[in-house]
């Protein structure tokens, strides 16, 4: 199993990243929220995970250990595989993900492309005894996690914010409007720090068009 890897970011897409490697590019699947941690050109360091098929081996890139491992946990749900748990990193944060098994808070679950009541359902049931406390996970907390450099300037927030939820699925019109409503939000961020943390509103964003 490849754990974790470190190097310069050679490229990125709404739905990865290129990693060099030794000399190696190794393509990570990732969610926007860590996309959006990446810059081309800087060194980072994921976890990851390789989910191996028959006719693929695909590699999987965290933002942290804990991260991986709430995805590799959502797996051993029935019917939940890779991509349906990446799904539920992209749309809801670790903590975010435990609390809502904890409670039973079907709906939250069901903001996640894919999940319907009854899978939802399913997921508590049989996760709830797994996941752990809520009061564990602190990753809400921490704007970049260690060894992802922190979202600056460089790139247009707009455009990072456009092509992560064109990536999720949405339409460009969608992507257009949920950025519109978020403008007010860089703002303060800009005027409070200086720089806009893009994974935080990719995060409202898509609770803003899981809504509409």
């Amino acid at each position: 199993m490849i754990a974790s890897v470190s190097g310069r970011v050679a490229a990125v897409s709404p739905d990865g990243a290129v990693v060099e490697v030794g000399g190696i590019g190794l393509a990570v699947q990732c969610t926007p929220g860590t996309i959006a941690r990446l810059q081309v050109g800087e060194s980072a360091r994921l976890a990851t995970t390789l989910v191996v098929r028959e006719d693929s081996l695909t590699l999987y890139g965290f933002a942290d250990d804990d991260e991986r491992q709430l995805f590799e946990l959502l797996q051993t749900a029935n019917g939940v595989g890779p991509r349906l748990a990446q799904a539920v990193l992209a749309i809801h944060p670790p903590r975010e993900v435990r609390r809502a098994v904890s409670t039973a808070d079907v709906k939250a679950l069901m903001q996640v492309p894919g999940i319907g009541k009854k899978g939802a359902e399913r997921l508590i049931l049989e996760l709830r005894d797994r996941l752990g406390s809520t009061t564990t996970d602190t990753s809400l907390d921490v704007p970049a996690p260690a060894g992802l450099p922190s979202v600056t300037p460089v790139a247009p927030w707009r455009d990072q914010l456009t092509s992560a939820l064109v990536g999720l699925g949405w339409s460009g019109k969608e992507a257009e409007t949920a950025v519109g409503q978020l403008a007010p939000v860089a703002d303060e961020q800009i005027a409070a720090t200086g720089s806009v943390e893009v994974a935080v509103l990719l995060r409202r964003a898509l609770q803003l068009l899981g809504r509409s």
